[in-house]
């Protein structure tokens, strides 16, 4: 990895974890593949947007329905 990309890398957690109010050291804990027959959803505000066959990073499980993850762009 250059020091280009590990900066742009920390810029993108910086930004994550105000946007989040997330405090702490950012670690993954699983990965998870969006369902490749659900429906593709479009993001918006703090939603991520959902493509099929996705896969996500698990930062944290918030709720029974909702969990805090990232897509392989660090968004």
């Amino acid at each position: 990895m250059t020091l280009k990309e590990c900066k742009k890398e920390e810029k993108a957690d910086r930004e994550f974890q105000k946007k989040f109010k997330f405090e702490g050291n950012i670690s993954v804990l699983t990965q998870m593949m969006v369902d490749p027959a659900a429906t593709e959803k479009r993001g918006g505000g703090k939603n991520l947007p959902l493509r099929r066959g996705e896969i996500l990073d698990v930062i944290q499980f918030t709720n029974q329905e909702q969990i805090l993850c990232r897509n392989s762009q660090r968004r």
